[in-house]
């Protein structure tokens, strides 16, 4: 079970924001077995996958019963973690060295269902992006499209967004392009698809979150926050953080409509950071191993 905590005191911080976005009706810390980060949350909300602060180690806990199950004990298994909109396949990166000491990433799936996983993408230097689907992993390798199937589905193409030396790329019915709406001498950063598959939103280095239309066109400035998710279509959350050039020493969980609307949810007496949004809940890590959930309704 989890530990109900700050429910007042986030109900009030709502309330108080610059506006309201979302309806927070609890904060809830979760019983961890050990330190650990969030690195996702599944589409109905009925599981977390947890990770090492440095992204090793991919772990399933049950939010129901509290139980865990290893994925992985890899590096970076841990960072960009898909799941597939069913929530029973994950799609996750595997850190490994080749024999020139050269960090190489490959891609494997794992049904959690059946148990049965894949590999998607043998270990490279060069896996830039890719996306899951309930029937299709898309990678991009190298500047290169490649799809497969989950299972025994038949493999569809979807669109992938991918960062190649900085610039944000997108590849549409297979074909890869520069995307990069506000040029080429910007670095981006945490690029998404709305689930409705019509925006992306990416952060631009230095200059905070903003959201243009799939073909690159509108592009427009949403809020500062760093690491943002979507929500739904319409809204995003990200964390807004504060550092001393070494340590981060304040971060709060912010959400935002597309048109600018900003509220906080979480308070200064915990640092939250790297926020995960589905089906109502918000999930979030701290520096010190802690993991909870902002309950939401809209």
């Amino acid at each position: 079970m989890m530990r109900k905590v700050l429910f007042a005191l986030a109900l009030g911080f709502s309330m108080s924001a610059m506006g309201q976005v979302l309806n927070v009706t609890s904060i809830e810390k979760v019983n961890l077995p050990d330190k650990a980060a969030v690195a996702a949350i599944s589409p109905q909300g009925d599981y977390l996958l947890l990770t090492s602060a440095t992204n090793q180690g991919l772990t399933k806990m049950d939010l129901n019963t509290n139980q865990c199950q290893v994925l992985s004990t890899a590096p970076s298994a841990g960072h960009n973690v898909k799941i597939s909109p069913d929530g029973q396949t994950v799609v996750y990166r595997e850190g490994s060295f080749n024999n020139k000491h050269l960090r190489l990433s490959s891609l494997k799936s794992v049904n959690l269902v059946t148990g049965s996983s894949q590999v998607l993408v043998k270990p490279t230097r060069d896996l830039q992006g890719y996306a899951a689907s309930a029937t299709t992993v898309g990678a991009v390798n190298k500047g290169k499209f490649s799809k497969k199937a989950i299972g025994n589905a038949k493999a569809q193409n979807l669109p992938v967004l991918s960062i190649d030396k900085g610039k944000l790329m997108v590849t549409v019915d297979g074909k890869t392009r520069n995307l990069s709406p506000n040029g080429n001498d910007f670095s981006y950063l945490w690029p998404s698809l709305s689930p409705d598959g019509t925006k992306v939103l990416y952060y631009l280095a230095a200059h905070g979150t903003y959201v243009c239309d799939l073909d690159g066109s509108n592009a427009r400035k949403v809020g500062k926050m760093r690491a943002p998710v979507w929500y739904d279509d319409n809204t995003i959350v990200g964390m807004m953080d504060l550092d001393d050039g070494e340590f981060i020493y304040a971060s709060t969980i912010v959400a935002a409509t597309l048109d600018g609307v900003t509220q906080t949810l979480t308070g200064d007496e915990t640092i939250a950071m790297y926020p995960h949004a589905a089906n109502g809940k918000i999930a979030f890590s701290t520096p010190a191993g802690e993991a909870y959930i902002i309950q939401v309704t809209k």
